[in-house]
């Protein structure tokens, strides 16, 4: 379907979001989380689909919270302003749910709640020049929805700095603390982002998709006999599987396996 403030497209077996609404920095109000909510759920019907970029025109990444609809959402109800905010949370897990694994091509600044949507990528690939901020608290509000995934992400003492003073931070900074995977110059991301995606696509469709909810499953998690029995039940499906028989039998007979046709 057609969107306002998306732009989609489809090439060799990756699907791009690009976020396209450069005049106001990518700042995302009602319209925008509905649009990414549907995108990012339907995508994961899509079987002919390896992986997606999620990436942006303009300036910047994304600033987070178009200023207007926050006014707005100012005059709300109890009610209507929860309803509000789920539907944020509804879009965050839309894209840390995707079965499909999700790159975000970080192409300039990222503010509030665009670190919510990089936080809930799988692999994230930034411009080097690209500064972030976790900037709620100077607005006198909190960085709720976005939590989950940027607590993941960042770690748990460097959110609490970032989290109460909403200091601006670096790329270099960003690299350090884990929050971005690649720090390249503009004239490098195009080319790091396809080969990331390239390499994406040439491993078992079903492997990836399991093995990213292999990682959200185990994360966390008490080491103990129910997590060794859920490993190996795991492991041990795949294996008698059409798609791991396939692969270990292509790797034996030295020939390319179907998946990569």
């Amino acid at each position: 379907m057609p969107y306002e403030m998306l732009n989609v497209e489809f090439a060799e077996r990756i699907a791009t979001v690009t976020l396209n609404r450069p005049e106001v920095r990518n700042a995302f109000n009602e319209a925008m989380i509905a649009e990414l909510t549907d995108v990012f759920t339907a995508l994961n019907t899509h079987d002919e689909i390896r992986a997606v970029v999620l990436a942006a025109n303009g300036a910047a990444f994304c600033a987070g919270a178009d200023l207007n609809w926050m006014k707005k959402m100012a005059t709300f109800s109890d009610a209507e302003n929860r309803a509000d905010a789920k539907r944020l949370a509804n879009m965050l897990a839309a894209i840390y749910r995707c079965t499909k694994p999700v790159v975000a091509r970080v192409s300039g600044d990222v503010y509030a709640g665009g670190m919510g949507l990089i936080a809930a990528s799988d692999i994230v690939v930034s411009v080097d020049t690209a500064r972030f901020c976790l900037s709620e608290a100077r607005l006198g509000l909190i960085p709720a929805t976005i939590a989950p995934y940027v607590i993941r992400a960042l770690g748990e003492r460097a959110s609490r700095r970032y989290f109460t003073t909403a200091e601006q931070f670096d790329c270099a900074t960003a690299l350090r603390l884990g929050f971005i995977h690649e720090a390249v110059s503009a004239d490098e991301l195009d080319a790091t982002v396809q080969k990331l995606t390239q390499t994406l696509c040439s491993n078992g469709p079903s492997a990836v998709r399991d093995s990213k909810q292999l990682v959200q499953d185990v994360a966390g998690r008490v080491l103990d006999e129910a997590l060794l029995d859920d490993t190996a039940e795991r492991i041990a499906r795949v294996r008698a599987g059409v798609e791991g028989r396939e692969g270990v039998a292509s790797f034996l007979e030295k020939r390319t396996p179907v998946w990569r046709d």
